[in-house]
């Protein structure tokens, strides 16, 4: 988690940032390796994630500059921020990179609800905007996730 702030949305924004770079990390990481007869298919859908999440990360780095703060950056801050874990560089089938990924959607999607709460909160309608708008994603990327899931 980041190093709390006199702002719990900045602190969530801090959390969201984090936990966005950990996720695009983690499904680039399954693009290269995930190999099996679903290959074309997943490899296409995870680039579709990861370049998604990476507009996303910008646009939450700059939210936390428009309330003022400066944004968490790094490999190891943000590592340290996020409690999505690291897949090791190893075989696995698509299936469990797919779990894998899911789980962290599913944490993101946590931590947003609280974001988008503090936001309230504090009447800051622009941040939640930008959550909701964050959560919805998530909650499409893991509904085709369960998908592909379910045929697995």
């Amino acid at each position: 988690m980041p190093i709390p702030t006199a702002n719990p949305v900045v602190d969530g924004l801090g959390t969201l940032l984090a936990d966005s770079y950990a996720l695009m990390a983690q499904t680039h990481l399954a693009h290269w390796n995930v190999e099996g007869p679903d290959f074309f298919q997943l490899h296409t859908a995870f680039q579709a994630q990861y370049e998604e999440l990476f507009t996303a990360v910008d646009e939450i780095a700059e939210r936390v500059r428009a309330l003022g703060a400066y944004a968490p950056g790094g490999l190891a801050t943000l590592a340290a921020y996020s409690e999505i874990e690291e897949l090791g560089v190893e075989s696995l089938s698509a299936p469990r990179f797919v779990e894998h990924l899911a789980g962290g959607h599913e944490l993101l999607v946590r931590h947003a609800a609280s974001l988008r709460d503090a936001a309230e909160e504090a009447r800051d309608h622009e941040t939640q905007d930008l959550v909701i708008a964050r959560i919805q994603v998530h909650q499409k990327t893991l509904w085709m996730l369960r998908s592909f899931l379910r045929g697995s």
